[in-house]
């Protein structure tokens, strides 16, 4: 087994799994830093889908996109037959892929609360006045 990534480089790779997971229209995207509370992990990435299907493809987004940027593949998938929660362990960070009434159900950011949400959204520069 490698070394533990850098939290900077975690923050990356979560930032990136969360927006592969927002371009596939996963809902309610965020991203936890559990690592002061959950020792076996720094971060969480929990998202949403409407149906099984959608579920499905925004992890293998999640999955490819991770890859592209250099991340590591996962450690292990777990869920991916029925896609009502694919969780999705990566080592350093884990993403949670459900369907919205999983998602309810379990409650994952509020057992998790005490995790600091790092921003992961892009934002489009501000225009100067006059632009």
């Amino acid at each position: 087994m490698s070394a533990p990534a850098s939290l900077d480089v975690v923050k990356r790779w979560a930032t990136t799994a969360a927006r592969a997971a927002s371009d596939k229209q996963g809902r309610d995207t965020v991203v936890l830093a559990v690592g002061r509370v959950l020792a076996i992990t720094d971060a969480f990435v929990i998202t949403s889908g409407a149906n099984p299907r959608q579920v499905h493809t925004i992890a293998e987004e999640v999955e490819g996109r991770v890859k592209r940027v250099g991340g590591p593949a996962p450690l292990r998938i777990e869920g991916m037959q029925d896609a009502r929660w694919v969780l999705m362990d990566y080592g350093d960070f884990v993403v949670h892929v459900m369907l919205e009434e999983a998602r309810d159900f379990y409650a994952l950011e509020r057992l998790w609360g005490d995790g600091e949400r790092w921003d992961w959204e892009e934002r489009a520069p501000a225009l100067a006045i006059g632009e």
